[in-house]
């Protein structure tokens, strides 16, 4: 089995920048891609980036794009989520979502393992 426990979240002011972390633990060998997804209250669950632990390749929610940098570090088994010039529209809890396929999938169920999520909070 895997665990991911994500951290960083917190309160911001619109035009802000915050860094979320998620630390992987148990079976990492499995996991071929990593993904953060978003879900605010009322509203479905949001792809908002991805990357392939091999190759360091990305994708993101255009949502997000050219704001938002997802990164890895293998020897720490982490995913970091670098976000800068947040909007209210990004308050979320976000998770941290792991994959056994490869492909960068925005898809939710193509991911097999969760974290509990992390509140970030956008004030204007």
């Amino acid at each position: 089995q895997v665990q991911l426990v994500e951290s960083g979240g917190g309160v911001v002011q619109t035009g802000g920048s915050l860094r979320l972390s998620c630390a992987a633990s148990g079976r990492t060998f499995s996991i071929s891609t990593m993904g953060w997804f978003r879900q605010a209250p009322g509203k479905d669950r949001e792809f908002v980036s991805t990357i392939r632990w091999s190759s360091g390749a990305t994708y993101y929610a255009d949502s997000v794009k050219g704001r938002f940098t997802i990164s890895s570090d293998h020897a720490k088994n982490t995913v970091y989520m670098q976000m800068n010039s947040l909007k209210p529209e990004d308050t979320a809890v976000y998770y941290c979502a792991g994959s056994r396929a490869m492909g960068l999938s925005p898809i939710p169920q193509r991911y097999d393992y969760w974290g509990q999520g992390t509140q970030v909070t956008v004030s204007s």
